[in-house]
């Protein structure tokens, strides 16, 4: 899942973005309003963590006008204000959420987990796995266990299946596919996701995974 990071303190967004990606998100990040904006409209979130503050402008203002565009990704509200009337204001606004610093960022992840869950209509609390067709992930974990037999997952492996978990029976592009592995400037290396995919069928087997020619890839499971 890929998340964006709007927040201009540099030494927040590094330990963000080491905590977010060992649990298994790829997080793009801004340090601007404007940039974000722009992010937000060539990229598809999970889910978006705004600061109030910005350099060139106001975190509310900015999601105002991504609720009244349409814009309806999940958005966690970061300030470091505590005013009641102040987080009226963000929910007003449009925020699913309020986080106020300093925080934990085991408090961070289970905003993130919850909201992410509500949007895919998945129940939220406690449940941290994924089914289908014989085979369950365990988000916590980031381990996959089919046909009684646990495997260990690598972090890209880990993103590729859950992904086809949220989407069993449905067509992913490569571009879709890609889109959610790398960070928005990463350099995307052509047959990345083939041979991810290649990875996935040595421990779920070849026909949990369809090829389609030119189109990208069917997930059926081990027990369509």
């Amino acid at each position: 899942m890929k998340l964006l990071l709007v927040e201009d303190n540099t030494e927040l967004v590094q330990e963000l973005q080491k905590q977010l990606k060992q649990a298994g998100y790829v997080t793009d990040t801004s340090a601007n309003a404007s940039e974000a904006d722009y992010l937000v409209r060539e990229a598809q979130y999970d889910c978006v963590i705004l600061d109030i503050g910005l350099p060139d402008g106001n975190g509310l203002e900015l999601l105002s006008r991504w609720r009244a565009e349409g814009l309806m990704m999940p958005v966690i509200m970061l300030t470091a204000r505590s005013q009641w009337h102040e987080k009226v204001e963000g929910f007003n606004a449009g925020a699913d959420d309020y986080l106020g610093k300093p925080f934990h960022t085991q408090e961070l992840l289970a905003r993130i987990q919850a909201l992410i869950q509500r949007a895919q209509g998945r129940p939220t609390g406690q449940q941290k796995s994924l089914s289908f067709g014989g085979v369950t992930l365990d988000e916590s974990q980031q381990t996959v266990v089919v046909e009684g037999r646990e495997y260990e997952l690598t972090a890209m492996e880990f993103r590729l299946l859950r992904l086809f978990l949220l989407s069993p029976k449905k067509l992913l592009s490569k571009a879709q596919i890609s889109d959610k592995l790398y960070q928005f400037d990463d350099e995307k290396e052509s047959n990345v996701v083939e041979v991810y995919v290649t990875h996935l069928r040595k421990k779920l087997g070849k026909s949990a995974i369809e090829t389609r020619r030119g189109q990208g890839y069917i997930f059926h499971g081990i027990n369509p």
